[in-house]
């Protein structure tokens, strides 16, 4: 792995969901700790390499690749993960209509309340950044950070 302090690897970690996040996700930093209070940084940091290799380095880009998180996600009806790799998603250059089509689609593979789930983020998504700009939040397409402060809900 990686020479440096035990701090400094834990660091680094937390680094690589703050570029794709803007923020280190709960259960990261659950597990970060969780491994620096038993001495199994080793372990976290591997499995950290092949979430690298698996997808920082996938051939769909990280547009996609947020795109598929957020759908499997809604299917599954995990409601923050679903959350978080929306705004990842818009982060990494997708917009609100590309995430209405994948509500859409989810639709048909997990029924209404997949849509429903997905729909709902969509809607957070677009009332925080018209809060954000002072709109109604009732139209237009977010696209990068705008949807993004690095606030868990």
């Amino acid at each position: 792995m990686t020479a440096g302090s035990s701090a400094e690897r834990a660091e680094a970690i937390r680094d690589r969901y703050r570029q794709v996040f803007a923020t280190v996700p709960s259960g990261i930093e659950a597990r970060i700790s969780v491994a620096e209070a038993t001495g199994r940084l080793r372990s976290v940091e591997t499995i950290e390499q092949l979430r690298r290799v698996l997808l920082a380095e996938n051939p769909i880009g990280a547009r996609t690749q947020q795109l598929v998180h957020f759908a499997q996600l809604v299917v599954l009806g995990l409601e923050e993960p679903a959350r978080l790799h929306a705004r990842g998603a818009l982060r990494a250059g997708a917009t609100t209509t590309d995430l209405v089509g994948v509500a859409e689609t989810s639709f048909v593979t997990s029924g209404m309340p997949a849509y429903a789930l997905g729909v709902d983020i969509i809607a957070e998504l677009l009332e925080h950044a018209a809060a954000l700009d002072g709109t109604t939040g009732s139209s237009g397409d977010l696209v990068g950070t705008a949807a993004d402060d690095g606030e868990e809900r």
